[in-house]
């Protein structure tokens, strides 16, 4: 191989290597090199087998080498790693207004379920900056909607919320505050900004699109007072009435034009509270921001609309509104997040609980083995503007990733098993560290005899291959195999893959769940030692051991 390609060839490799804690697949190297060194391109045929031959060599290093010989290569490349490093630390979120003297933010989840990913946004960015001036941080718990709670969500979104760490102050339950809500609601109808609607509501609808009062609209304010108490003494039925606050006929956002601020609901039954008549989002909303003193509220741009019709419920009462900031829509690919959808699924079998891999709840990247502190970090990096964006998958991995790596020891899965007899190899014992580099924190012994098993696709047609910290071996076909001497040397000169592998009679079961499917295979048995933490199987990625069941570990795969 030319040297100076080689040279080129070896620093991308190592670059990509270092960064990402493993060796890189040659496609991701060969667009790296092909991009920047468009001068290559006419050797395109010739780079492939150039490169796997410096991937064997980068495979064949110790993790912490691989930087060490980048710096010797080409030092240039690990300033600009380290420069990117501390530009990625510095990484704040804009500042808040009006916040010099502290801040009181809330988190408002309904209990329809779970929270996931989508709530985790909202809830990081106010603990973030709670956090930046000091304040109080409320947990509102929006239930004064009986067709949207869940009892048992209750329970889990504390569970979710302590699993965040997120710091909470102070817990509310709007479902304990229904005599607030209508003590204010009657002072607003005395004061001419709301009214009780007894309007069919697709009658309400037409006249609202052409901008017309209602004949409800005209009610005095004795009449909307009395019609008021017949609403709270169970004189109207569901669907028979409403309060409405009088806005602008004239706004040029229809929804914002007389919208509704109470109804009733007859069923199902509150699981906290006996009643019928509820304040919807808009009314309780401003009541609790400007009774708990809420100075700053962070959340989507999809509530704008809610902003301004809230604003008029704060001007009639004469409150200072907080201070609003909306963020842009979070798309989020290849999770189900719908609440209604999970529980539908759940009740048909389809998923088998809200911590189901397939599901984009908390408890369901949790029991994957992501960790509270990489969604904290990945959410905090969207920060609060008003694009839209996709969320980045790659982003919160590689935040998990330096979170958990340090403390995920190693081990062999070898997934599809395929039993080999070797011939003619000596007995051998391999020593393999726990975590690469670090004999400190201990072993892993892995004893050959005369037989191994290895990975079913990494050996389907395969010659020669080397046994990862022990041998070479040449594959005869029909589960035989022959000792192929130690030399890493000519494993590399015979492009021989490096796979995991263990003694054919010491593995244990384990199946690896993953969204696209179960992978059944063999692990190390010192695997069960860390039930509910994570490891790393090498060649393979993280995973969070779940369980042992009947002999069968059962672990979760978070990302390579």
């Amino acid at each position: 191989m030319d040297a100076a390609l080689r040279r080129i060839l070896y620093i991308y490799a190592l670059e990509n290597a270092a960064k990402h804690g493993s060796v890189p697949r040659a496609k991701a190297v060969m667009g790296k090199v092909l991009g920047t060194h468009p001068e290559l391109r006419p050797h395109a045929k010739e780079l492939p087998a150039a490169l796997e031959e410096v991937l064997a060599e980068v495979a064949t290093m110790a993790p912490e080498a691989w930087k060490a010989k980048l710096a010797e290569l080409a030092p240039e490349v690990v300033d600009e790693m380290d420069a990117g490093k501390k530009k990625e630390t510095k990484k704040e979120l804009p500042p808040l207004e009006e916040a010099e003297d502290g801040v009181v933010m809330r988190f408002a989840p309904n209990p329809s379920g779970p929270l996931h990913l989508g709530h985790a946004r909202a809830a990081f960015l106010n603990d973030a900056y709670v956090k930046r001036y000091g304040g109080r941080y409320v947990l509102r718990i929006e239930d004064t909607d009986p067709r949207r709670v869940d009892p048992d969500a209750y329970r889990m979104v504390q569970e979710d919320i302590e699993w965040m760490g997120l710091g909470v102050t102070d817990i509310v339950y709007q479902s304990d505050r229904m005599d607030i809500y209508y003590d204010l609601c009657r002072k607003l109808i005395e004061i001419g900004g709301a009214y009780v609607c007894t309007c069919d509501a697709g009658r309400f609808r037409e006249l609202k699109l052409a901008k017309k009062a209602c004949p409800c609209r005209a009610h005095t304010v004795e009449e909307n007072l009395e019609l008021w108490e017949q609403m709270l003494s169970g004189g109207f039925a569901e669907g028979q009435v409403t309060v409405r606050v009088k806005t602008d006929l004239e706004h040029p956002d229809p929804a914002i034009r007389d919208f509704s601020i109470f109804r009733i609901v007859d069923s199902p039954a509150h699981p906290r509270i006996e009643a019928k008549v509820y304040p919807l989002m808009n009314f309780s909303v401003v009541v609790d921001d400007h009774l708990l003193g809420i100075t700053h509220v962070i959340r989507g741009k999809d509530h704008i609309a809610n902003t301004r019709r809230q604003r008029y419920i704060f001007d009639y009462f004469g409150w200072k509104p907080p201070v609003y900031r909306h963020y842009g829509r979070m798309s989020i690919e290849g999770l189900v997040l719908s609440t209604s959808s999970m529980h539908q699924g759940i009740d048909e079998g389809t998923y088998t609980g809200w911590d189901d891999v397939h599901l984009g709840t908390l408890r369901a990247i949790a029991r994957r083995g992501i960790q509270p502190e990489a969604v904290r970090r990945a959410m905090v990096d969207l920060g609060t503007g008003d694009t839209d964006i996709s969320f980045s998958w790659e982003n919160l991995y590689a935040q998990n990733k330096a979170v958990i790596d340090e403390t995920s020891d190693r081990f062999f899965f070898v997934p599809n098993p395929v039993r080999y007899e070797v011939e003619g190899a000596p007995e051998q014992r391999a020593r393999v560290p726990l975590y690469p580099g670090d004999e400190k924190r201990g072993v892993r012994e892995l004893a050959f005899t005369s037989a191994v098993v290895l990975p079913a696709a990494e050996v389907e047609g395969a010659g020669m291959v080397r046994l990862k910290d022990l041998f070479n071996i040449e594959l005869k076909g029909e589960g035989q195999a022959a000792y192929a001497g130690d030399d890493l040397a000519a494993a590399r000169e015979a492009k021989a893959p490096i796979i995991q592998w263990l003694p054919a009679e010491y593995g244990i079961p384990c199946t690896l769940r993953t969204p696209e499917g179960d992978i059944a295979g063999v692990c190390e048995p010192e695997v069960t030692e860390h039930v509910g933490g994570t490891v790393q199987f090498e060649r393979v990625g993280f995973a969070r051991i779940d369980r042992v069941e009947d002999g069968r570990v059962v672990a979760f795969f978070a990302h390579r």
